[in-house]
């Protein structure tokens, strides 16, 4: 189709076009606050915001990862200070058991205290958060142990399985972040065995055992120290926790201020420019306005 406008007319038409255009654009910036809301905006930064809002997703989830570790991790560091205190008090009572002054009748009480006892720690063992067996290693949907007081051998064998689970810090490392109630409470020496050292003390009272109350006393006392090294990995996994949420917390800050440099409009600048083509815009309207047009009738005169 050919135009009916001289060459002056058209390129009038084009510039005013391209005026427009910029306004509109401008406008739609400042309203929504994007400099670059659709490809076509600014092609060459399309690529750079799509990798930061991917790494802004990533480090949002591995932040909501952490949350949930942590309230896992703080519930496993309270659940062990617990069986630390219980076992204090087991050791407690099996030297009042061992101070000769007891009766065999007082001896069986004092081993129902211990009974109880190991009960709760087997209790604590089964600690679970958001349906998961904190304990229980990769098998997080089954109790890890059970404990019958009226067996020869009071708790079961582990129900769970290890641990492989790692979770994922922001600078993209992992780390361990939990163990099995194998390996705290269950462990192969038997003076590191919370378990077998309670429940030998409890079959040494109930039998009026003093040698095997004596024995008790030494691996309950191993068995204290050795749980109070299971409570402080668990207070270093927390130290990381924290490290790694506030690397994360930094990382998205700095993530988010990226995306605004590349994405975000200068509202500043774009009013002063929007301003600018306004003014253009209406001085080339009034031009235009004013330049002589000729006519067929001026040509007839």
């Amino acid at each position: 189709m050919l135009s009916s406008l001289n060459p002056a007319s058209q390129a009038f038409v084009n510039s005013l076009g391209a005026v427009s255009q910029r306004l509109s654009q401008e406008q739609q910036q400042i309203s929504s606050g994007l400099r670059v809301a659709q490809v076509s905006d600014d092609p060459d930064s399309v690529s750079p915001i799509l990798q930061v809002r991917a790494s802004l997703s990533s480090v949002g989830q591995i932040l909501q990862n952490l949350g949930q570790v942590a309230t896992e991790t703080t519930t496993a560091d309270q659940s062990l200070q617990s069986a630390v205190s219980l076992v204090d008090q087991a050791r407690t009572l099996a030297a009042q058991a061992a101070s000769g002054t007891q009766t065999a009748q007082t001896e069986q009480d004092i081993g129902q205290q211990v009974g109880a006892i190991l009960e709760q720690i087997v209790g604590i063992s089964n600690t679970s958060v958001g349906g998961r067996y904190i304990f229980s290693g990769d098998s997080d949907q089954t109790p890890p142990y059970s404990v019958d007081l009226t067996q020869a051998t009071p708790v079961s064998s582990y129900q769970g399985s290890a641990s492989t689970r790692r979770v994922q810090h922001p600078d993209g490392t992992t780390f361990a972040a939990s163990e099995t109630a194998q390996q705290i409470f269950d462990a192969p020496a038997a003076n590191q065995n919370v378990f077998s050292s309670i429940s030998g003390l409890y079959t040494a009272l109930q039998n009026n055992d003093q040698n095997g109350i004596s024995t008790a006393i030494q691996n309950i006392t191993g068995a204290a120290s050795y749980l109070n090294t299971q409570l402080a990995f668990y207070g270093g996994v927390e130290n990381k926790i924290t490290g790694a949420t506030n690397f994360g917390t930094n990382l998205q800050v700095q993530l988010q201020t990226r995306l605004s440099q590349l994405q975000d409009v200068d509202d500043s600048q774009a009013i002063v420019q929007m301003t600018q083509d306004q003014t253009t815009e209406q001085a080339a309207i009034q031009s235009w306005a004013q330049i002589p047009r000729s006519t067929l009738f001026d040509f007839l005169r």
